[in-house]
């Protein structure tokens, strides 16, 4: 990396809302998702690395829509920031036995390009998280993508499928987690999902 380079770190609760976000950020602006690193709990952090206007730009934006999603959002930008910095900002991921999962969601190299609308639903609580993904994958023609875990009983569901399909099976789920009285934190779909975010997924 160069240190022309800015970084944008934006901080996000919940992975589902960091995931819309990050979506937001490729889309606004020419900027490159370097990762979304997990604090073992609600708090993800995007980290965004272009022109110090172009990563501002997406910032500013990601943190708008992070808002009206009712999520916690603030952002920082280092223009130019040392290498040393840089390195620090982009660890290699470490797996949680804990919870099966990575801390730093990084960008796979040669990932294919998503044609597929992606549907999240998080909640907090394993319980009603599987029985909707059930209630999902029955209720229309969608596959499962996958689950992922942050901390605090957060879970994840990311399925796959044409836009109305994903459309169904998430309004489907969000049902079902409400007749359960689970904690509902997203129930989305991106309709195109950025190749930088596609790339970060499972």
């Amino acid at each position: 990396m160069t240190s022309r380079l800015s970084l944008a770190l934006l901080e996000i609760n919940n992975l589902a809302p960091s995931f819309m976000v990050a979506d937001q950020c490729s889309k606004t602006a020419d900027v490159r998702i370097l990762g979304i690193e997990s604090a073992d709990g609600q708090g993800q952090c995007i980290k965004l690395v272009g022109n110090v206007a172009a990563v501002t730009a997406a910032a500013e934006r990601g943190v708008e829509l992070a808002r009206r999603m009712g999520s916690f959002g603030l952002y920082s930008i280092m223009a130019a920031p040392l290498e040393v910095t840089l390195q620090l900002a982009d660890p290699k991921p470490v797996i949680s036995p804990l919870l099966g999962s990575s801390d730093n969601r990084k960008p796979r190299e040669n990932a294919m390009a998503m044609t597929n609308a992606l549907g999240l639903l998080e909640t907090q609580g394993l319980v009603a998280a599987l029985h909707a993904t059930d209630d999902m994958l029955k209720a229309s023609n969608v596959t499962l993508a996958g689950k992922e875990k942050i901390g605090a009983a957060y879970v994840t569901i990311m399925i796959r499928g044409d836009v109305a399909a994903v459309q169904t099976a998430i309004e489907v789920g969000k049902q079902t987690v409400e007749r359960l009285g689970g904690k509902l934190i997203l129930a989305d779909v991106i309709a195109r999902p950025h190749a930088d975010l596609a790339s970060l997924l499972p």
